[in-house]
């Protein structure tokens, strides 16, 4: 298992970026946050700056020096060219960057990824780019973890159990697939990073009525873990063949575990 100790943030100044930081300081970690501009970026102190363009390749050769660890938490609605470039292309230029490098990745995409009727999902293609950023990861040789939340501070306040889902089964496309805090989202996310139960596991993440557990290992523990010969989630359905992905998205499937 590889235990990281110096975390690169992509996505830092996102509402889930910045508390997975105030998190990642709670727990010692040595966090480099990527920022396109230092002086807006407002994070705490003690977090180290790299600044640069995530959509860029040669932002994260510099970012990565030294980082044994990435958090991504990044995200775009405004477009399918930026949905692409962002949510998909920044883990592509990272783990290219990487050179083959093994780091400990914690990737938060979305409940409902892999449901091909989203009415959302066809308007601009978000859930498709978000999951080839999963199939990247898996295929990528690197440990990971990925978090696919429900909707983000929808849930009551006394609904603060984590629970933990796999399959990716849960199909409305609103809050009844389920809801958690912005908050356990990033502490889901620096949990599985220093725990070995939640290496390669792929899992949706929802609160329900309850109190919120002190120790999460039985909940990692319990998952089932994402075949190592396989490119989805131990789970999910097989909706989204291979075969239907652009060439371009081929091409770096290629380049990824070439570096692997």
């Amino acid at each position: 298992m590889t235990i990281p100790t110096r975390i690169l943030f992509v996505g830092a100044t996102g509402s889930i970026g910045r508390l997975a930081i105030d998190e990642a300081l709670r727990q010692g970690y040595h966090v480099r946050a990527l920022v396109r501009d230092a002086a807006q970026a407002g994070l705490p102190d003690e977090v180290e700056l790299a600044v640069g363009d995530l959509t860029r390749l040669e932002t994260f050769e510099t970012a990565l020096d030294g980082i044994d660890g990435i958090v991504f938490t990044q995200g775009s609605h405004a477009s399918a060219a930026m949905v692409e470039a962002v949510d998909y292309g920044a883990v592509r230029n990272a783990l290219l960057a990487l050179h083959g490098r093994k780091v400990r990745i914690a990737l938060m995409t979305a409940i409902g990824v892999t449901y091909m009727d989203s009415q959302y999902n066809r308007t601009i293609e978000a859930h498709d780019w978000k999951r080839r950023s999963e199939r990247l990861v898996r295929a990528s040789g690197n440990e990971y973890t990925i978090v696919r939340p429900g909707w983000f501070d929808y849930n009551d306040d006394d609904q603060l159990r984590i629970t933990f889902l796999q399959g990716d089964t849960r199909r409305n496309a609103s809050p009844e697939d389920g809801v958690v805090a912005r908050r356990q989202i990033a502490r889901v996310l620096i949990d599985a990073l220093g725990c070995d139960e939640a290496a390669n596991t792929t899992l949706e993440l929802v609160a329900e009525h309850g109190a919120e557990q002190e120790d999460l290992k039985p909940l990692f523990a319990a998952l089932e873990r994402d075949p190592s010969d396989g490119i989805d989630g131990v789970l999910d359905e097989d909706n989204f063949p291979l075969s239907a992905q652009p060439e371009r998205v081929l091409d770096d499937f290629k380049a990824v575990e070439l570096v692997r």
